[in-house]
């Protein structure tokens, strides 16, 4: 071999194959067979090629970036970023990391300018209309467990139905008639649907509008306290509370064990189950949305959207559902 940079075609030659299976396979291309992928490796391994990523950039007329649209203070965080990262990695895509808060929609001109070729977005509201821009711009978008009124793209959510109705039959089934909802904006997906299933789970069973309250705000760590104020000004303080998501949990529990002995804990529930849902200190029974595989799919789903992009080919939005799981621990239980 000659001592100038070893290349894709070098690969190709002594595998075998053609470039574009060198870069499939180096890929792990599920089209790609076992056997050829093993061989492709050893040869890049034996000749010691390493891929350049822009020249694949320049070869697909893309820049290699996908963009992931976060709020870095959610809980969930911990779980799904890392995970979209290792698997754009890969695919042989780095990430673009853009911070977006509840109170706060960024600037996302550089959605738009080029620099990226996809985006994985989870911080959507109903109203938002960046999904929209996206799609009139024929920039590649998926959906993690959020969706927008009018857009119709790929999608990776959780059964957040599903999830809440199992939150009201456990605390039905513990004897609770009075429970409350903290629950979420009216602008979110998710908390919509989580809130309508709960809802309409304690109506079925007899539970009556003033026994089963609702407050409204984000779902963030000072909401858990602020609801504390108002449960307990009711004339009726519920048995058991539902949590829209684990961050409103903990704030909720905090705020309670700031009290000491001199109250009794509801029952509490939250929705997610992020890692500090673990915690002994407050060890949480909520619902698992299986963050970690939704933030999988929805990789892998934005990669095969580019791919198919690529290739001229028409396939409709994809949806895919993933059924959640009650974790039970302790926190359910009254204190």
């Amino acid at each position: 071999m000659s001592s100038n940079r070893i290349t894709s075609h070098d690969v190709a030659r002594e595998a075998g194959v053609s470039q574009a299976t060198v870069s499939r396979a180096l890929r792990e291309d599920s089209q790609i067979s076992a056997r050829t992928i093993a061989r492709v490796r050893e040869v890049a391994d034996r000749l010691g090629y390493v891929p350049s990523s822009l020249g694949r950039s320049l070869s697909r007329r893309t820049t290699g970036q996908i963009a992931v649209v976060a709020e870095l203070g959610n809980l969930t965080y911990p779980d799904t970023v890392p995970v979209m990262h290792d698997e754009l990695a890969l695919h042989g895509y780095r990430m673009l990391l853009i911070s977006e808060s509840a109170d706060k929609e960024l600037d996302h001109e550089i959605l738009f300018d080029g620099s990226v070729d996809g985006v994985i977005l989870t911080t959507t509201r109903l109203d938002s209309t960046l999904p929209a821009r996206l799609h009139a711009k024929r920039v590649p978008f998926v959906f993690l467990n959020r969706t927008a009124r009018g857009v119709v793209g790929d999608s990776v959510t959780a059964d957040n139905a599903g999830g809440a109705r199992a939150v009201a039959q456990l605390l039905l089934g513990e004897g609770h008639r009075n429970i409350a909802m903290l629950s979420g904006p009216t602008d979110m997906s998710s908390s919509v649907v989580r809130e309508r299933a709960f809802t309409a789970a304690l109506r079925e069973a007899g539970i009556e509008p003033g026994h089963r309250p609702i407050i409204r705000r984000e779902l963030v760590h000072e909401s858990g306290r602020l609801g504390w104020g108002d449960l307990v000004s009711m004339r009726e303080r519920p048995t058991a509370v539902f949590c829209g998501a684990d961050a409103v949990a903990v704030g909720l529990l905090n705020a309670i064990a700031e009290q000491g002995d001199s109250v009794r804990r509801p029952a509490v529930v939250g929705f997610d189950n992020s890692p500090i849902a673990g915690w002994p200190v407050f060890a949480l029974t909520t619902v698992d949305t299986h963050l970690r595989d939704m933030a999988r799919l929805a990789t892998q789903m934005l990669v095969e959207r580019l791919d198919i992009t690529t290739s001229g080919a028409e396939v409709a939005p994809r949806k895919v559902v993933v059924p959640t799981t009650l974790t039970l621990r302790s926190s359910h239980v009254g204190g």
